[in-house]
């Protein structure tokens, strides 16, 4: 199973978990997560982006879900033995925060040293309610230019060029709550608006090869290596 995971991932730039958290902490980390927004919005510290960078600072809750055994056990198979979690947020869509992301690289974000992202369904997620998309092995591509249209407003500064990526095959990622899609910084990748009214809440988390030298990241404020 180990070698099939690593291969996958080498050769699709992802992989999906299933059921890698239970049911118990998904609706933990949910319930916190409203916690944390609630308390930032009241802070005037959330934009209308429905995004949130820095859940691991603003909860221990968070904290330990970015160390979670059955997450690192994934990860030390696609990263090696030193997994580093560098920062994580909370992408929250539902009937007013609706818009989907964009086409995107994550290392377009951080550049330095390849990461891999982390993402957890905290609602089920599907096609009408924003799910993500991907082009499996676009990350052996290497470096996009992102040039994109970003006049929207909506943040995704570094935007990949949508005509162009549609053209790819491109594939849909339903998930239930609770499982994990593990993938490349050089993925191409995007999500569906949320067209059904209900949430569509996501954790992504960040993480790196320990061994890589990387600049010190500012928004890496709870950075540990995990055990």
């Amino acid at each position: 199973m180990t070698a099939n995971l690593a291969q996958a991932y080498a050769e699709n730039g992802y992989i999906v978990v299933r059921n890698l958290f239970n049911e118990q902490e998904v609706s933990r980390y949910k319930e916190e997560a409203r916690k944390v927004i609630d308390e930032k919005q009241n802070q005037g510290k959330v934009g209308n982006e429905g995004v949130y960078v820095g859940m691991a600072i603003a909860s221990p809750v968070f904290k330990e879900a970015a160390g979670h055994p059955a997450l690192a056990e994934a990860l030390k198979t696609i990263i090696g033995n030193d997994v580093v979690f560098l920062s994580d947020k909370i992408v929250y869509k539902d009937a007013a925060k609706d818009f989907g992301s964009p086409w995107h690289q994550d290392h377009a974000y951080w550049f330095g040293s390849n990461k891999v992202s982390v993402w957890v369904p905290l609602d089920d997620a599907t096609p009408e309610n924003g799910c993500l998309r991907i082009v499996p092995g676009s990350h052996l591509l290497g470096t996009a230019h992102h040039g994109g249209d970003s006049s929207d407003g909506l943040g995704f500064i570094n935007r990949l060029n949508a005509e162009e990526i549609e053209a790819m095959n491109v594939v849909d990622m339903p998930v239930s709550r609770g499982d994990v899609i593990i993938f490349h910084d050089l993925l191409y990748h995007a999500s569906y608006p949320n067209t059904s009214g209900r949430d569509r809440w996501a954790l992504i988390s960040t993480y790196k090869d320990g061994t890589k030298e990387d600049p010190a990241y500012s928004w890496a404020g709870a950075a540990f290596k995990l055990s």
